[in-house]
């Protein structure tokens, strides 16, 4: 059974950090595509950042750039989200996905089919 756990949020200050943790289990760790995924309040869900393990191939949000970092770890088949800078407007509902299936590095919301239940990160100014 694929599962996908998330860890690692909480309530931060701008301009602070935290580091999010995705461990997946129940699949093919290394050959799907997996990605971050974000729902503000009130709004629509959004990409954040996504990775393909298999080729190390990572896509940022324009939103996130240069403050995020998305990576894995093989041994522990954990997918990272360090967040760095956070600002207001990242405050969140942040969910881990994976792409199933789709054998190459994938980003948008439409090729995942396997969700975590989500961690929050608030951040006050």
């Amino acid at each position: 059974q694929v599962q996908l756990v998330e860890s690692g949020g909480g309530s931060v200050q701008a301009g602070g950090s935290l580091r999010l943790s995705c461990a997946a289990s129940g699949y093919t760790y290394r050959t799907n595509s997996m990605g971050w995924f974000r729902q503000p309040p009130g709004k629509e869900r959004e990409g954040v950042a996504c990775i393909y393990p298999g080729g190390r191939v990572t896509y940022y949000a324009d939103s996130v750039k240069g403050r995020f970092t998305i990576s894995q770890d093989n041994a522990k088949n954990t997918v990272y989200l360090q967040m760095n800078s956070l600002k207001p407007e990242d405050t969140a509902m942040y969910y881990c996905a994976a792409a199933l299936g789709v054998g190459t590095v994938v980003c948008g919301e439409k090729w995942y089919n396997s969700w975590g239940q989500g961690t929050q990160v608030t951040v006050s100014s």
